[in-house]
């Protein structure tokens, strides 16, 4: 039997519960027929539901057609509950929007249909109410046409020639199909439904059960039901309680099936450890109204409420599925939750936690400082909803305060962030390009870094960390939107980056291109409709200008006008309660959350909150450097010099080139050198001693040459040093820098460092130098050290404590004063170090293409000494391949 998962969804008392229970009815699932009114309907489960005869909590029936089993997830039509709607909406393979035939398309209508589209959701329309006077049938489906698409198509008379031109047009192929051969098959149909270029419609009364079996049979004749891969799968869509307070999770199998004892898990490339979960699932119950029976599996196409979890959150993704993208509609109204006396702070927090797990749109906040929660919702309503559950499930009475705006922030123009963290044993630098986007744009993260300076493992993880979390802005601790953030440069150390170090520094790097940047404060706007008799429009348009509202011009509908537009939601208020006063419940205001604007008197916003992203400990732009052996905290706007890679980021530096001129431009190109340089040499006194500078003293006489010296002689390059050349060779650093190697280390290091050696000892054979490769064993406990002897390479093992850096250090210092040194390693701040004892470096890929070079020249002397070995001028070849190596190298 196919398996088809159908959401319900529509405008508040368009009648949704009552074509629910229609459905149910007609289906043979419900032997008796509820209504609304009468606080019976079968799906209506909750009493806050029943009282007040709206739908609160997505629901879930299950009912059988011919071949057909389908699972009805019954939403709420409220828009203060509209965020329930849509976490629903992700795993449904078609819907049903169902509309009033007396009241047409509203604006709570017109945001669902932008939700269906966003989440290419195939939708059925029922319009309802066609028995009410008023309800006329062709200016209704002319109104679907208007607002909703061209492809809305009446599927409830015949299918004549005028039916199948109306449908076939909504297709360029099928068009061209049509024409050809004058026909239109099922399969057409059900393609375009597919693809949401047709739209079929039914017209009836749900309540006097008329053109529900008729809409019935053509959700089973054209509803495209998807395919589902073998491998398991599945999405979380909502977090729930029964009546014995076990936690559910509620899903869909989208691939494979479920078990009973499976082992479910989170775990995705990039997702830090500590947000690992895996558990098992104990029961599977597949619920229809309040009640449920359990299953030993679910196969793909099920939904079903899966207990044992508890770690599990809507929008996660099981097996082949990600986590989903963020909503669409956010709350526009915080409130600061009033205690009763005597109540304590974090108890109270714990239950608005385990709310927030079956709601997130809740976003519960904690305020340290001013030990206050606070919670994010739609409207008064969803208010009172809250009210009550606290009274009932916990015995909390609370209140709130008045509500405030939920604002954003973005930025005017790019700006770079830097955060570093290095505290001891722990290293991470992050560079980020912020960069304002488009409104309504949201996020966007990327990544420009090369992976030759920062792997891609740890890039994933800088885009990991910049998605898991709100970044809050500098103005008012809001979050931040309509914004660009790439990753531009980084660095990781080999052996003292943890898992939580990249972390720090993508928050805080966030946090201090923040503190860098002309911030916006953005306020919510709606996209309103309002109804009133006409005899007050006048009233209602003064008011709307006077909230500096944008208005479209006014429609009159029968004795009704109509007036749409945009206003700000700070500005609107409670304008619904004045709007019912003065039409005496005649008007009605609807509106929709249109996005956000810049907010024309932040000035007087910033006063009234009085923000100081200094003391958000919790968000901080500061950075750690390491210091003497210990962590020190650097403030955010000293952070940039003291940075240990440049991303090569001129923010700026033409506009301060045109007006400083062109030293400007050179010094711009040039800044933070020095103080690298007095960090470089911070660094070499600690480890070897003051450097002592020699008195100034008069320049002396240029040297005359002697009267036998020829010309030859003076030009004549004398040689610094004396003896073979050293090659120091950071082993690890190495092997973690080259691909190859990288590889064979994940399964056999032991493999690795001997495959290195072997590549070592190759290039001692050709290029005839001292070379010496050390690893780092300083973890070792106990550990002395050890120098071995590898063909013709010696090896060295730090000992406890010792590690190869500080090696490398001492060994360069001491072989430098009379020997050539060359140190190969990836490591950026060591090869500065070197630098102060006189050593060349050598960067791992430099030190690859030398390998590589080396490589392919001793097998051409191979190849030439297959070709001349008859000749005997094989000596002769190797000697003349050494010596222009020689003077390449030279």
């Amino acid at each position: 039997m196919k398996k088809l998962v159908v959401g319900i969804l529509a405008h508040v008392d368009a009648g949704k519960t009552t074509l629910s229970e229609a459905l149910l009815y007609r289906s043979g699932a419900l032997r008796k027929l509820g209504r609304v009114d009468h606080q019976d309907a079968f799906l209506d489960t909750d009493a806050m539901e029943r009282e007040r005869g709206i739908t609160i909590f997505s629901k879930q029936a299950v009912f059988s057609l011919k071949d057909t089993e389908v699972t009805l997830l019954d939403t709420p039509g409220h828009v203060d509950f509209s965020a329930e709607a849509e976490r629903t909406l992700q795993v449904l393979d078609c819907a049903i929007l169902v509309i009033s035939g007396t009241d047409g398309v509203q604006a709570h209508t017109r945001t669902l249909w932008h939700l269906l589209e966003r989440y290419h959701v195939p939708t059925f329309l029922f319009i309802n109410k066609m028995d009410l006077a008023g309800a006329d049938r062709s200016a209704v489906l002319e109104q679907l046409k208007h607002h909703l698409g061209g492809g809305c198509v009446d599927f409830g008379g015949a299918r004549d020639e005028t039916f199948r031109e109306e449908a076939a047009v909504c297709d360029e192929a099928v068009l061209e199909r049509y024409l050809e051969t004058g026909g239109l098959t099922d399969d057409d149909l059900r393609q375009m439904i597919g693809k949401r270029k047709l739209f079929p419609c039914w017209f009836g009364s749900a309540l006097k059960l008329e053109g529900v079996t008729e809409f019935l049979e053509g959700l089973e004749q054209y509803a495209p039901v998807p395919a589902y891969p073998a491998e398991f799968g599945a999405r979380i869509f909502k977090i729930a309680r029964d009546s014995q307070g076990a936690r559910l999770t509620y899903l869909k199998v989208t691939g494979g099936t479920l078990r009973v004892k499976s082992l479910l898990t989170n775990r995705r490339p990039g997702l830090p450890d500590e947000q690992v979960w895996e558990e098992k699932a104990d029961q599977l119950r597949i619920y229809s109204g309040a009640k449920f029976r359990t299953v030993e599996e679910a196969p793909a196409g099920t939904v079903c409420a899966v207990t044992g979890l508890s770690r599990s959150r809507a929008g996660e993704g099981l097996g082949i599925e990600t986590g989903w993208t963020a909503p669409a509609l956010e709350p526009v109204l915080t409130y600061q939750v009033l205690l009763p006396e005597g109540v304590d702070p974090h108890t109270a927090l714990e239950k608005f936690r385990q709310l927030e797990e079956e709601d997130p749109q809740l976003h519960i906040a904690w305020n340290e400082q001013a030990r206050q929660i606070h919670v994010q919702l739609m409207g008064e309503i969803q208010l009172e909803i809250l009210q009550r559950m606290l009274r009932e499930r916990f015995g909390l009475e609370v209140a709130f305060g008045p509500g405030a705006i939920c604002y954003r922030e973005t930025i005017a123009a790019p700006v770079e962030g830097i955060g570093h963290f290095e505290p001891l044993r722990h290293y991470a630098e992050v560079h980020l390009l912020l960069e304002p986007g488009e409104r309504g744009s949201g996020l966007v993260f990327g990544s420009a870094c090369p992976e030759d300076q920062l792997e891609g493992r740890w890039q994933r993880l800088v885009l990991t960390h910049l998605a898991e979390k709100e970044h809050l802005g500098v103005l008012t601790g809001s979050p931040i939107t309509d914004m660009k953030i790439t990753l531009v440069a980084g660095r990781a150390h080999v052996k003292h980056t943890e898992g939580g170090d990249f972390r720090q520094a993508t928050y805080r790097a966030v946090r201090q291109g923040l503190m860098e940047a002309e911030s916006i404060l953005l306020e919510p706007w709606y996209d309103f409709r309002l109804e009133l008799p006409a005899p007050q429009v006048g009233r209602a348009m003064t008011d709307l200008q006077q909230m500096n509202a944008r208005l479209n011009p006014p429609e009159t509908v029968g004795e009704e006008a109509v007036l749409t537009g945009a206003v700000a939601v700070s500005a609107l208020g409670d304008y619904a309660r004045e709007v019912a006063a003065y039409t005496q419940g005649r008007g009605r205001l609807s509106c929709s959350l249109r996005g956000y604007e810049p907010c024309p008197d932040q000035e007087a916003v910033l006063a009234g909150i009085d923000y100081d992203p200094l003391a958000d400990l919790d968000n901080s732009p500061e950075s750690v450097f390491c210091s003497h052996g210990a962590g020190v905290i650097v403030p955010w706007d000293e952070v940039p010099a003291r940075a240990h890679v440049s991303s090569g980021l001129r923010l700026g530096a033409e506009e301060e080139a045109e007006t400083g001129g062109p030293d400007a431009r050179r010094s711009t190109a040039y800044a933070g050198t020095i103080e690298q340089d007095k960090e470089l040499q911070a660094i070499f006194e600690r480890t070897y001693g003051p450097v002592k500078r020699r008195a100034f003293l008069p320049p002396k006489e240029p040297r005359r040459p002697a009267p036998a010296e020829t010309e030859q002689e003076k030009r004549a390059i004398r040689e610094q040093f004396s003896g073979p050349e050293y090659l120091l060779v950071d082993g690890y650093n190495i092997i973690f820098a080259w691909d190859e190697l990288k590889a064979i280390a994940r399964d056999n290091l032991d493999a690795a460092r001997k495959q290195l050696c072997d590549i070592l000892s190759n290039y001692r054979g050709f290029r005839k130098c001292e070379v010496i490769a050390v690893f780092d064993a300083y973890k070792v406990k106990g550990g002395q050290g050890s120098v071995e002897k590898y063909h013709d390479i010696h090896v060295v093992y730090t000992k406890e404590a010792e590690t190869a850096d500080a090696y490398i250090e001492r060994a360069t210092y001491e072989i430098g004063r009379h020997h050539r040194v060359r140190v190969a390693t990836s490591d950026g701040p060591e090869q500065l170090i070197i630098l102060g004892h006189g050593a060349l470096r050598l960067s791992a890929s430099a030190f690859r293409q030398e390998v590589e070079q080396v490589e392919g020249q001793i097998a051409d002397i191979l190849a030439a000494n297959n070709r001349l070995s008859k000749t005997g001028n094989v000596r002769s070849a190797l000697e003349r391949a050494r010596e222009q190596t020689k003077e390449e190298h030279t």
